[in-house]
């Protein structure tokens, strides 16, 4: 682990609640050159009607525009959850360095938990990982946002 993962995680985490007060799956990242913040963002897949808008891509694109080129060696992305296919894709695709995640996704997980994208031999660009940095946490505000979901509906479901 470098030195500065655990306080852009910490950023990370807090982008993550700003998602989750927005109605957004708690998700968050930002992408690092050089220690400095380049692009941060949050998931935004409800309030743009985008199913594309997972924190990971938003901040990949936003990265591209503000360094003026698609290529992104030389940065480091950080998020709280382990990326699905489509972020892990776009993340090979956009010569990410290296990916720092935090809670591991059993169910939609490809960086190692059902597929290992940013491994894979017979692509041509493979990120450096290192996840389960502050776990617990970007765990944590995952379960409690869906926690809060299901007791939501479950009242919804009485009243009714």
């Amino acid at each position: 682990m470098a030195e500065r993962d655990l306080d852009f995680m910490t950023l990370a985490l807090e982008l993550a609640q700003a998602a989750a007060d927005r109605g957004e799956v708690p998700v968050g990242a930002i992408l690092v050159q050089n220690e400095q913040v380049i692009a941060s963002s949050g998931n935004a897949k409800e309030a743009e009607f985008d199913p594309l808008g997972h924190a990971e891509i938003r901040v990949i694109q936003a990265a591209a525009k503000s360094l003026g080129r698609w290529r992104l060696t030389g940065c480091t992305l950080y998020v709280t959850l382990e990326p699905c296919t489509m972020c892990a894709g776009a993340m090979v695709h956009a010569r990410v360095d290296r990916v720092v995640y935090g809670a591991a996704d059993p169910k939609a997980g490809a960086v190692e938990s059902l597929y290992q994208i940013l491994s894979d031999a017979r692509l041509n660009h493979r990120p450096k990982v290192s996840g389960g940095v502050l776990a617990k946490q970007c765990g944590e505000i995952l379960s409690s946002f869906f926690a809060a979901r299901r007791d939501a509906l479950k009242s919804t479901t009485r009243k009714s």
